[in-house]
């Protein structure tokens, strides 16, 4: 009885694992978290999760949160870039030109964007189509068995602070406040210096007399 017991829960256990290890294989963009108004390199991480190898992997970008301007070249893959009426990006498909990625691989992707101003999530959908025809949607929220990617935004520099094109924060100026205590302090070492030196041509006179 024990014995049936044992095995019974060692089962229910490697099940319950892999499960849990099906479950967290899924497509994912890094990084997961950025800055608002900053430009960041997206990396699409795409893990094969069945004996049909993966042959395309279709991303689809939401306008009001990136804006993806540029992709780096793969081997072994094609891209075609999907574009709005106003000939904004709004998508990437990389096709296999090979055997594509086996049932134990991964493939990465990257591609450059900016980050908006206003952005305080950006929710990747992903749509991975393996070489049998069957598509899995990547397209669910957080906790699904399909869960879209997510990159948490944060809130932009504070103001007087400035990014560059590679999304580098430089301070900004000092304050009006600032430069003016600096001026002061300036102004007061240059009276005691002059200060000084009068007292000492003072005391050279008197000891003359």
């Amino acid at each position: 009885m024990f014995k049936k017991f044992m095995l019974t829960a060692s089962s229910m256990m490697i099940a319950s694992l892999l499960l849990v290890g099906i479950a967290s294989a899924h497509v994912t963009v890094y990084p997961k978290e950025a800055t608002q108004g900053s430009y960041e390199v997206f990396t699409v991480r795409v893990p094969s999760e069945k004996e049909s190898a993966t042959v395309k992997v279709e991303v689809k970008f939401p306008l009001d949160s990136v804006a993806v301007s540029r992709f780096e070249p793969k081997a072994g893959w094609k891209y075609d870039i999907a574009k709005d009426a106003a000939g904004k990006i709004t998508g990437v498909t990389w096709t296999a030109t090979g055997d594509g990625l086996g049932a134990t691989e991964f493939g990465d992707f990257s591609m450059q964007g900016k980050v908006a101003d206003t952005a305080t999530q950006i929710v990747w959908k992903a749509y991975q189509t393996y070489k049998d025809g069957s598509v899995v949607e990547w397209v669910g929220a957080n906790g699904s068995d399909k869960p879209a990617s997510v990159t948490t935004v944060k809130a932009k520099a504070a103001a007087g602070a400035t990014t560059d094109s590679h999304g580098n924060v430089t301070a900004g100026t000092a304050s009006a406040g600032d430069s003016s205590e600096s001026n002061t302090s300036l102004y007061l070492s240059i009276a005691a210096v002059v200060l000084g030196a009068l007292a000492l041509i003072v005391s050279l006179v008197r000891k003359r007399k």
